[in-house]
């Protein structure tokens, strides 16, 4: 029902800035979840970042301590788009970026949530 496309990766150095992009089509709907996962070489998928939307409540997000401070999720409605800015980059934030998108809607959008819609992920590359 839902498509999901990342965008916007690519090879930065150190203190750099990026914004990716997950464009959603198929089925959408006025309120759900997308969150934002990263998966290094070698190394377990992690949680990143997630936000949470709905037609009658506050918009809410989320995120690993890790990039507290340096990323942030956004949303266009209208784009049926969800954006994470990356700032301040780090050689240990490089990996494939993983969108996902869960149906329901969370007044505390934490990792532990399970997503049903996933993208096909985004390189990003940190050099020192």
């Amino acid at each position: 029902q839902v498509q999901l496309v990342e965008s916007g990766g690519g090879l930065v150095q150190a203190g750099g800035s990026l914004r990716l992009s997950c464009a959603a089509s198929g089925r959408t709907f006025s309120w759900g979840t997308m969150g934002w996962f990263r998966q290094a070489p070698g190394k377990e998928r992690e949680f990143v970042t997630a936000i949470s939307w709905s037609s009658w409540r506050n918009t809410n997000s989320y995120y690993t301590d890790s990039v507290k401070g340096r990323f942030t999720v956004s949303r266009d409605n209208a784009k049926n788009t969800v954006y994470l800015q990356m700032n301040s980059l780090k050689p240990e934030d490089t990996a494939v970026y993983y969108c996902a998108a869960n149906r329901n809607y969370y007044s505390d959008p934490e990792g532990n949530l399970e997503y049903e819609y996933w993208g096909q992920g985004t390189q990003v590359t940190v050099s020192s």
